[in-house]
């Protein structure tokens, strides 16, 4: 027989789960914010803009995607991890805050795995390596014997933690003797590789397209293992100068603050997925130079604590050194 403490327990805890289910069903009453950590124009931009539309059609509340750049989005990290956990604050990032700056930083104002909720992982931006097309340079093979024929005078731009890592990895393969040079995002760091300040930039396909196509930038090589139906006439920079292993792409997803409520979560980890296999999406993302690569909730936060192991190997094997 129950006691009567015990039935009391079970009733309170029937009204908090019929509470929940209210609350996620109910959910979102209000706009919300979706906070990226890069300026307008970057990849991470283009992809926050587009779920935020799909978000606002599905959930029929508006999604406001607010740029907090700076610091390799470190303070749109600490800005959403230090919010209320009430769905009404996102965080729509990349590896750069999760995965890479914590082998980057001695410090950090955020931890990655204890002040987040993983909702769900959303795209793959394959990098793309392009240069300043003034430079006699068609070919990764050109590239570096561009390099070794002016040690110590070229500088590239890096507008990102994965494309420092894409630059320092190539750098230190090869026996180079480059400058890196930090950018807070992609757009400058393009226009100052067009105007012929900086060689090069690694930087995702999606925010390079208009200067490619404006013939302001030569794309010469993506980072990724093989060759991508993204960008089918380019080479894989990796094979393309004999070095194994050599496989960098940007991931990116949406979090909340931890101790996000499970229902609010879950449905927004539902409406994601959702969203993703729509093959109009996939169309308009494959476009953009991005890949859909949905992963929901629990399988996310997986993957997240996975890709702290592998960027740190990375990162190693670059030779950077934590600031």
């Amino acid at each position: 027989m129950i006691g009567k403490a015990t039935g009391a327990a079970f009733a309170i805890a029937a009204m908090l789960c019929v509470a929940g289910a209210a609350g996620a069903q109910e959910y979102p009453t209000r706009p919300v914010k979706i906070v990226v950590g890069f300026a307008p124009g970057s990849g991470t931009d283009i992809l926050a803009r587009i779920v935020a539309e799909e978000l606002r059609a599905a959930l029929k509340q508006p999604f406001i995607v607010e740029n907090r750049p700076g610091a390799n989005a470190q303070i749109a990290a600490q800005f959403v991890a230090e919010a209320a956990p009430d769905g009404y604050t996102l965080l729509l990032t990349s590896n750069s805050s999760h995965s890479i700056n914590p082998h980057v930083y001695r410090r950090l104002p955020y931890d990655p795995i204890k002040d987040f909720t993983p909702i769900g992982r959303i795209c793959d931006f394959p990098l793309v390596l392009v240069v300043d097309p003034r430079l006699p340079v068609t070919t990764p093979a050109e590239l570096v014997a561009y390099v070794r024929a002016n040690p110590g005078k070229i500088s590239y731009a890096y507008p990102s933690r994965p494309g420092q890592v894409a630059g320092a990895a190539l750098n230190e393969a090869m026996h180079l003797d480059m400058n890196g040079i930090a950018y807070t995002s992609s757009p400058p760091a393009m226009q100052d590789v067009a105007a012929g300040r900086e060689a090069f930039v690694v930087t995702d396909l999606a925010s390079s397209q208009g200067l490619i196509k404006a013939g302001k930038l030569r794309p010469i090589a993506v980072t990724t293992a093989a060759t991508t139906r993204l960008a089918p006439d380019l080479p894989a920079l990796g094979p393309a100068l004999g070095l194994e292993g050599f496989d960098l792409r940007a991931w990116t997803g949406l979090f909340g603050p931890a101790k996000l409520p499970a229902p609010i979560a879950g449905r927004l980890s539902a409406e994601l997925a959702r969203i993703l296999q729509n093959p109009a999406l996939q169309e308009r993302l494959t476009a953009s130079g991005m890949e859909a690569t949905p992963l929901e909730g629990a399988a996310f936060g997986a993957f997240v604590q996975s890709q702290l192991a592998v960027w740190g190997a990375k990162v190693k094997a670059a030779g950077i050194e934590p600031e």
